[in-house]
């Protein structure tokens, strides 16, 4: 029988303007003191004067690695200190990874794709992970602004359910030119510093930073306060601005205060998202309003640390605990006359006030939601959650490939064909509406093709409520164009379409917005992985009350940076992309084939073990699996047969095994179109019924996934 799990923050590594730790930033809080200021050379040299005042950590930079990365270590550094336990994993939202340091390659035109080995957002987590000597997931979200809270809430799910007891989680970025000048290009940045709340408040601070919690379920380490629950939701509405009225701000709230067992009124303090835009003060202000009929103390900590963007959340959670330990709110900072519009009476300065609990807001582009519940510690904790929840149901699927759309792409495959390469644009966008596309570059095109299939291969009248997705690199196409812009006008042009277009959970956003699909929406990028982690994120946060959810993954072949970026692939290799993706359900239905994660981990000399213990444990593995589709990316080519060739042996396994990326090629997302050949294969009976297909992932990551019929 399940127990009740109050989920510990057992440590907080915390970096940000305001300073490093929880005690500099106690002294800046109570200080009510900005630490906004003009852009420091330091970071980087900004062509156009003046600078835009931005949140600027005084991390130093001797490290070789990036920015973004040096805030990660030092914030995981300090959230471990004293703390003699590994972590089972590590998960960081993060929407800039090594961009900044990319940046400057570009910049000096430099094509050795060593030297760009950190620009992907992933690295980040696994450089945190080699260092901690975790040899669990590693895990990367990217849902913008709220992918901090993202992260702590998927530590949550998976400390609850008796995944992990150690669970390292939050956000990180670092400055960089790409969201400065892209922030600036939407007019979302206000010239004297943010304010959020303030009557003549004109937009947003970018700034940087990195918060790491280290959660537990053990009771051992001193514990500053406890995570209760969590809620996610999208608004569905637009890639850049929230719902006006705060519809799925206020969702969120709603679902993170039923999932920690708490009221609205028993909420002592909101920590505001609060970025000084107007139109994002307005919504959450309206959704607060919605449903607190007497709001408790509240206010917004960006006048003081800027928009950290990933980071922010996690910074804000680090705080909230910060608040219940200390007994204080702190200041809406920038704040000399409340805009009346807005409705609420945040707190000015800061002021001793006693708090248990605190809910903490998160906001991000593609309408992403996310919102923590921190309590103090003896707040009892919430019902006990499903610790082995059944296999997910897949509905319908669809896939894009080099070959064309599902049935061009499985019929070739069924003749043993390849099907690698770039489908043409206009076949690739053939059944999708011209007017909701024509603005989409190919990433996002993918993403909703693949999405309209799977439901259309469904039969299904109703679209699901839910999106998980992964990207290995996200929207290359509008990265590269931002850039290239930016560079050739000397630093005097940008374009806000292709900034907003170039977040990774920019696909995820689109697909929400076609389909109102108002329920969780993540993005995980985890390089060759990333397909299995959205599978991972759907486990945990798919529920039988939903109606079902898109699990997709898509990555675009990109001829400048692919060769760059992916390890996998060279200047002679055959550009190839697409991905695939299933409707899902949480019901089990006979007669329907199921999806599962049966396995994730970083690879170590114990890993193989684990991973056939975690495949074989139902009995003879040759009476149940029929056969295996085995993925290893070429730039592990090496490692990975060696790791195939032992896990054949010691599992004592002698059936087919199809390397399907001789059939997809090379490209971060090919292990969702295995998953839709292990479905194809199952549903053309070339296997039998009542046996089961493996897709196993070998190189830096070990993966299994099974596909069986209920």
């Amino acid at each position: 029988m399940s127990t009740r799990k109050k989920i510990h923050i057992a440590g907080i590594g915390l970096i940000s303007p305001l300073g490093s730790g929880l005690e500099e930033t106690k002294l800046s809080l109570k200080k009510n003191i900005s630490a906004i200021t003009p852009l420091n050379s330091s970071v980087f040299q900004a062509r156009q004067s003046p600078p835009l005042p931005v949140g600027q950590t005084g991390t130093a930079t001797t490290s070789p690695l990036p920015r973004t990365h040096t805030l990660a270590i030092k914030a995981a550094q300090l959230a471990m200190k004293g703390i003699t336990a590994t972590p089972d994993a590590v998960i960081i939202g993060t929407t800039t990874g090594g961009i900044l340091h990319t940046e400057e390659l570009l910049t000096g035109e430099v094509t050795d794709p060593l030297q760009y080995r950190h620009h992907a957002l992933n690295s980040v987590a696994e450089e945190v992970a080699e260092m901690l000597h975790c040899s669990g997931p590693a895990l990367t979200v990217s849902t913008a602004c709220s992918s901090g809270t993202v992260a702590i809430s998927m530590a949550l799910k998976m400390l609850q359910s008796g995944q992990a007891e150690y669970v390292l989680a939050g956000g990180v970025d670092s400055l960089c030119r790409l969201t400065y000048y892209g922030f600036h290009s939407l007019q979302l940045v206000d010239p004297t510093g943010s304010r959020p709340m303030d009557v003549e408040r004109q937009g947003m601070s970018v700034a940087e930073g990195a918060s790491l919690l280290l959660l537990t379920c053990d009771k051992t380490p001193p514990s500053l306060a406890q995570v209760l629950g969590c809620g996610l939701s999208c608004d569905a509405h637009h890639p850049a601005s929230p719902h006006p009225d705060g519809k799925g701000a206020m969702e969120a709230m709603q679902k993170a205060m039923t999932n920690g067992a708490i009221q609205a009124t028993d909420i002592d303090y909101i920590n505001l998202h609060g970025t000084g835009t107007p139109d994002n003060d307005i919504a959450e202000s309206k959704a607060i309003m919605a449903l607190f009929p007497v709001p408790p103390e509240l206010s917004s900590i960006k006048g003081a640390t800027g928009h950290s963007l990933a980071a922010s959340g996690a910074i804000e959670a680090a705080i909230a605990a910060l608040c219940i330990r200390e007994g204080f709110v702190p200041g809406n900072t920038g704040c000399l006359k409340v805009d009346p519009e807005c409705g609420l009476s945040p707190t000015l300065l800061p002021q001793q006030y006693p708090v248990r609990t605190v809910l903490s807001n998160s906001f991000g582009f593609g309408g992403n939601n996310a919102c923590l519940v921190i309590a103090a510690n003896d707040y009892p904790a919430p019902s006990p959650v499903q610790s082995h929840p059944p296999p997910l149901t897949i509905l319908g699927k669809a896939c894009i490939s080099g070959a064309g759309h599902t049935e061009s792409s499985m019929g070739r495959f069924s003749q043993l064909e390849a099907i690698a390469g770039v489908l043409n644009a206009k076949i690739l966008a053939k059944d999708l509406p011209v007017r909701s596309v024509r603005r989409l570059g190919r990433f996002s095109k993918i993403a909703v093709a693949i999405a309209d299939a799977a439901l259309r291969d469904s039969g299904q009248q109703n679209s699901p409520d839910s999106v998980f997705m992964g990207t290995g690199w996200g929207a290359l196409s509008e990265t590269c164009n931002f850039l290239d812009k930016l560079r050739e006008s000397d630093e005097k042009f940008s374009s806000p379409l292709d900034f907003v277009g170039s977040v990774h959970n920019s696909a995820a956003g689109q697909i929400a917005i076609i389909h109102k699909a108002t329920g969780a929406n993540i993005t995980s990028s985890g390089g060759d992985y990333s397909f299995e982690q959205a599978l991972l994120a759907a486990n945990n946060f798919l529920d039988d009350s939903s109606s079902g959810a898109f699990l997709l993954a898509a990555d675009e072949a990109h001829s400048k940076f692919s060769p760059l970026f992916d390890p996998s692939i060279t200047a002679e290799t055959p550009l190839a992309d697409g991905g695939g993706g299933f409707y899902i359900t949480r019901k089990a239905i006979p007669g329907r084939i199921s999806i599962q994660l049966s396995f994730l981990r970083r690879y170590q000399e114990t890993t193989l073990t684990e991973m056939i213990k975690a495949v074989t444990a139902k009995g003879p593995t040759e009476k149940e699996c029929a056969m295996i589709l085995a993925g290893i990316p070429a730039a592990d080519t090496s490692d990975g047969e060696k790791q195939l060739d032992i896990f054949m042996r010691q599992a004592g396994l002698d059936i087919p095994v199809i390397h399907y990326r001789k059939f997809t090629g090379e490209f971060a997302s090919a292990s969702s179109i295995a998953a839709i050949m292990a479905v194809h294969l199952l549903e053309e009976s070339v296997v039998a019924s009542d046996r089961k297909i493996l897709v196993l992932g070998f190189g830096k990551y070990l993966t299994a996934m099974e596909f069986m019929y209920q």
